[in-house]
């Protein structure tokens, strides 16, 4: 694969926080873009975690959580301390964070949304998310994957 800078892989060299990026190469035709990172990369997909962009209150805001699970909309909502949660339009995702869908990355997002990392990513020392762009992960720890976002960890998953 070309070039496997984004901005996520260019905000962890600068931070010098150490991970490992993982290509595969991306099927278009395939209904998950999570559970095929999973599977191409022959990971347990309960380590593998995708970014939602949703709106609480009416303000973007990002939930990370495992590829087998679904963003609880009312958990997002208590963990940023507002009242209701909704996804956001895919067109207002992608303006806000720079990437294309399926390829959003918690890190290096084109403007800083809040962030809520799901409780069970600090059951592993390292997990994986999207690096910026389909067919390509990162895998750091979730600690990392915290500070970096600037996140709130809590349970989100349902």
């Amino acid at each position: 694969m070309a070039g496997q800078g984004t901005p996520a892989t260019a905000l962890l060299a600068k931070r010098k926080v150490p991970y490992t990026l993982h290509s595969y190469d991306h099927d278009p035709r395939h209904e998950s873009f999570g559970l095929e990172a999973a599977e191409a990369l022959g990971l347990e997909p309960a380590r593998v975690f995708k970014t939602l962009v949703a709106e609480v209150d009416g303000a973007l805001a990002v939930g990370v959580v495992p590829v087998t699970g679904q963003l609880d909309l009312k958990a997002l909502a208590a963990a940023l301390k507002g009242k209701k949660a909704r996804m956001a339009e895919v067109a207002a995702a992608e303006r806000a964070t720079g990437y294309v869908a399926g390829g959003i990355s918690p890190l290096g997002q084109k403007k800083r949304l809040p962030v809520v990392i799901d409780a069970s990513a600090t059951a592993f020392d390292t997990v994986f998310c999207s690096a910026g762009r389909r067919g390509l992960e990162v895998e750091l720890s979730p600690s990392a994957l915290a500070e970096l976002t600037g996140a709130v960890v809590a349970p989100i998953a349902g």
